[in-house]
């Protein structure tokens, strides 16, 4: 009988969901060669190539399209088998700043429920400043958000001078808007922001004061996603950083002389002691490193 390996499979189905070998390891917590030679074990037991790999890009091949489907169900069908024997489900209860959700977020939260399908996770998507006030307040039992360098020193003066938070990794901002916009002249630059408290609003702000650019507030937004649409649309500039930003929008900001941004800090505050709901953290956490 032959019988298919469920740690190949795992591997498989996180490569195609996240098309990076790379970031599937990270998922996994092993190395890239690790998730190939796994892969290339399965393609040789199944005697068909899965993937299409190129330097720049890996995509299914026709037939890991068809064996997608069926691959995920038999690891469906492995953790409901697990679940029968009595394990029990726990809920943890995230916060994920709207400026570190990237665009992948959805393959990222379907590899978190395969590798667990008995941990419930409540995901909210916010300002870093209202998820941090809410994990404050115990709402949250860990939150991953973007704090600019004042708000990393201030956070960590109030608690003597010793970061409460986990640095995860930092990433630089940008003055993103369309390809084909450009400010109009003699008038004030037109921002898209998001609205309510906000540390890369206010960062930005700043950075165009300091810099004696006249500017104001042409578009605001409840979501970054409503930011993105007036980006596209043409309508403003925002300071993004890259990854975030749809399709289309470019930097601008050398281009008509913007000021410099500060690179921004990607923090998490975490009160989880259960290993199964660390588990799950360090995966999303590596997940968004790697977006």
């Amino acid at each position: 009988m032959n019988l298919l390996d469920l740690d190949a499979v795992r591997a498989f189905v996180h490569v195609a969901d996240l098309r990076s070998f790379t970031r599937a390891a990270d998922l996994l917590g092993t190395t890239q060669s690790a998730v190939s030679l796994k892969v290339k074990r399965l393609e040789a037991h199944i005697g068909k190539p899965l993937f299409e790999r190129t330097p720049r890009s890996v995509r299914l091949a026709p037939a890991g399209g068809a064996f997608l489907d069926a691959a995920r169900e038999l690891l469906e069908a492995h953790e409901r088998a697990l679940g029968s024997l009595g394990t029990e489900r726990r809920r943890l209860k995230i916060g994920l700043s709207e400026h570190v959700a990237g665009p992948d977020l959805a393959p990222i939260v379907a590899s978190l429920y395969r590798h667990d399908p008995r941990l419930v996770i409540e995901m909210h998507l916010d300002s870093s400043a209202m998820l941090v006030a809410q994990y404050d307040d115990r709402r949250l039992d860990a939150a991953i958000v973007r704090h600019e360098p004042e708000e990393v020193a201030a956070r960590a003066a109030q608690n003597g001078g010793t970061p409460d938070g986990e640095a995860l990794f930092v990433e630089p901002l940008a003055w993103l808007a369309a390809s084909h916009w450009a400010p109009a002249a003699g008038a004030p630059l037109p921002l898209a922001v998001l609205s309510g408290p906000c540390g890369v609003r206010v960062t930005a702000q700043r950075a165009l004061e300091r810099a004696s650019i006249e500017w104001e507030e042409t578009f605001v937004g409840g979501g970054i996603a409503a930011i993105g649409a007036a980006l596209s649309a043409g309508l403003a500039v925002s300071a993004l950083a890259r990854r975030i930003a749809p399709p289309g929008v470019v930097d601008v900001g050398e281009k008509f002389g913007l000021p410099p941004l500060p690179e921004s800090h990607v923090v998490l505050y975490s009160r989880v002691r259960d290993p199964r709901s660390i588990d799950a953290l360090r995966m999303l956490a590596k997940s968004l490193a790697r977006g």
